[in-house]
């Protein structure tokens, strides 16, 4: 245990402990918004400790809380954490020599703790980083999940607050770091405007599925002459 202490720099233990608990924040939100809008307890948290990705769970529980079938909520939580698959081609020499180590440090691969492994290069500093920042956010968003289904589960009316609206907000609140880009901006307004006009034609979730096809504007002719 001392021997694990001294590979941890006091830095990197500060700045995990408060990504972490901001994470923890967004998790009680997610509980929240899944106790208030039917979701089952259970369910919910089920899914932070199997998927342990924000904006896949955000997802899935939003197409299930506006009726959509189990196969159009596990397809879209799906397609939204292919990202996971370049994460891991960067990020697995940080993360453990051995497959069964490898195997489990691949659950705690979201975002944050690439970015932040990644951050410190490579070698012991940027390995205990990524176990220490993934197993921080894994317990804080957990933690954060049960506070949260508490929380919305005492809620008497959800719909007087709104929650068929919480959802789109939740999940547009996750797409706004990237839309100072150019292409990203072109993505999401196709998204959304091929989902409103699927959403009278077709069950709920499909829409969302449709959305994707908004990724075929993500570059365009001009893009390539700009970037020469």
């Amino acid at each position: 245990m001392r021997s694990l202490r001294r590979t941890i720099d006091r830095d990197d233990l500060r700045d995990a402990l408060a990504l972490a608990a901001a994470v923890g924040v967004v998790g009680a939100s997610f509980g929240a918004l899944a106790a208030a809008a039917g979701v089952p307890v259970l369910l919910a948290m089920t899914l932070s400790l199997l998927v342990f990705a924000g904006g896949a769970q955000f997802l899935v529980v939003a197409v299930v809380a506006a009726g959509g079938g189990a196969i159009a909520a596990l397809a879209a939580g799906l397609l939204l954490n292919v990202r996971h698959v370049p994460f891991g081609l960067t990020v697995g020499g940080n993360i453990a020599d051995r497959w069964p180590l490898r195997l489990l440090g691949t659950h705690l691969m979201v975002d944050e703790s690439v970015a932040f492994s990644r951050a410190r290069g490579s070698g012991r500093r940027a390995r205990t980083a990524y176990w220490l920042c993934g197993s921080l956010l894994f317990v804080f968003w957990n933690v954060g999940t049960v506070v949260g289904v508490l929380a919305g589960g005492a809620v008497p009316d959800p719909d007087t607050f709104g929650v068929d609206a919480a959802f789109p907000a939740a999940l547009l609140a996750l797409l706004l770091p990237s839309l100072h880009r150019a292409d990203a901006r072109r993505v999401g307004l196709a998204a959304a405007a091929l989902a409103l006009l699927a959403t009278p034609l077709l069950p709920p979730g499909v829409p969302v599925l449709v959305g994707l096809l908004g990724l075929v504007v993500a570059r365009l002719p001009g893009d390539r002459r700009e970037a020469a």
